[in-house]
């Protein structure tokens, strides 16, 4: 009777001890991945810095005017140039 106990008890000892096992080696790869999304959510956060920076760049009219000057070959806009339609101009 005394053997029958000793080997449950070390049956549940060593059940115990492989849980703990498997619930380190889960923790730890949960770890992992944790460390790799938080690297990955750093990486976007610089991503989106960078494109919030070219889409300021790429918007100012110095930029848009220096293109529109040497690719559409558009020259800047003179009272010369204007002409201006009334409702009674047909």
């Amino acid at each position: 009777m005394n053997g029958k106990v000793n080997i449950v008890l070390s049956t549940l000892v060593v059940g115990c001890a492989l849980s703990v096992v498997n619930a380190r080696y889960q923790a730890r790869h949960l770890f992992i991945e944790l460390e790799r999304l938080q690297q990955q959510a750093r990486q976007l956060d610089i991503d989106w810095a960078q494109l919030q920076l070219d889409q300021s760049a790429l918007g100012k009219n110095e930029r848009i005017e220096q293109i529109a000057r040497s690719e559409l070959n558009m020259t800047p806009l003179t009272p010369a140039r204007t002409q201006y339609l009334t409702e009674g101009d047909k």
